[in-house]
């Protein structure tokens, strides 16, 4: 049994769909604050709150578990600088808490889902692992620390890890039984898709004096069920009794707001109107990762990588919602 915390939410349905068709028995724990019910298709689900100990003891006594992918988390980095103690207290003490109670029924391997924000400014690009390590958010502090506490438990001998450092998830499942749905949204996909929907006028873009090709934001997408392979392919890691480690997730390229826009008006076939505003402050001109580490040594091939696949395969979904 593979215990997987949020895996109500976007990233953690999707990876529990694709564990399921691996055969890999799973249960999801969500307090369903920003996951959704209708996402839980696969496995068991227990209703339950990191923050409440005789919750989680509950699901350790009554299950077999031999491995956690913790996903749970809030990841809303505006509000993080507005409620840093909503971030603090969820991400990092309940994080404490699963750790707490795995330690106790000896369960000794986690997939923790990280991000791209632990670095910070780029320094330099690609972004590889050992790039230095300055968040500069609540948010990106709270992963930064979780991923601190992982290390010194395997440092002691509790604990051996996958830690995966997301670039910008995006897309939706490729039978469109499940795709992204937050609440609320802030990811640029979604919020271009809403034009042709109908659902806003236009799409702003903020910032078209940037060092790019266009002047407008380049950033790094990859689609969810190649998020979910590398999950797959990690907990395949750790249970092979494997070392620990930490990966970047990313496509490797980056692609700037223009480009989507306009691939998404070439896959809905529609004019999507654009207002330009000023730059958002701490917005950086391109964040692009490398993910050739994960591909080495854990063998992962995303699929889904261009851009047109990623676009089609959200709009697909964001027209059923």
């Amino acid at each position: 049994m593979i215990l997987i915390t949020g895996g109500s939410g976007y990233i953690g349905s999707h990876t529990n769909k694709y564990l399921n068709q691996k055969g890999i028995e799973t249960l999801v724990f969500d307090n369903l604050v920003y996951g959704h019910l209708e996402f839980n298709k696969w496995g068991k689900f227990y209703k339950g709150d990191l923050s409440n100990l005789d919750d989680l003891r509950k699901v350790f006594a009554k299950n077999s578990i031999k491995a956690v992918i913790h996903f749970a988390a809030y990841a809303y980095v505006g509000e993080s600088v507005i409620k840093p103690n909503k971030y603090y207290q969820n991400n990092l003490r309940n994080t404490i808490n699963l750790l707490q109670v795995m330690h106790e029924f000896e369960v000794d391997k986690i997939i923790f889902s990280s991000t791209c924000a632990t670095y910070g400014e780029p320094q330099y690009l690609p972004i590889d692992e050992n790039h230095p390590q300055k968040p500069i958010n609540p948010y990106g502090n709270s992963k930064y620390f979780v991923e601190q506490i992982i290390k010194d438990y395997h440092s002691a001998g509790f604990l051996n890890y996958c830690i995966f450092r997301y670039f910008n998830a995006a897309g939706a499942d490729i039978d469109c039984e499940i795709g992204e749905w937050h609440e609320p949204e802030t990811h640029l996909i979604p919020l271009v898709l809403d034009v042709p929907a109908g659902k806003r006028e236009e799409i702003t873009i903020f910032g078209t004096d940037y060092s790019t090709q266009d002047g407008t934001c380049v950033r790094d997408y990859i689609h969810v069920t190649d998020l979910a392979q590398a999950h797959y392919l990690g907990l395949m890691h750790l249970l092979e009794g494997k070392e620990s480690n930490i990966f970047n997730l990313g496509n490797g390229y980056g692609f700037s707001v223009k480009e989507v826009i306009d691939c998404a008006e070439k896959i809905t076939g529609k004019n999507i109107k654009r207002k330009f505003s000023e730059r958002r402050a701490g917005d950086p001109s391109t964040l692009i990762g490398s993910a050739d580490k994960a591909k080495e040594i854990l063998g992962w091939k995303p699929e889904y990588n261009e851009l047109e696949k990623i676009i089609s395969t959200a709009w697909h979904w964001h027209k059923k919602m």
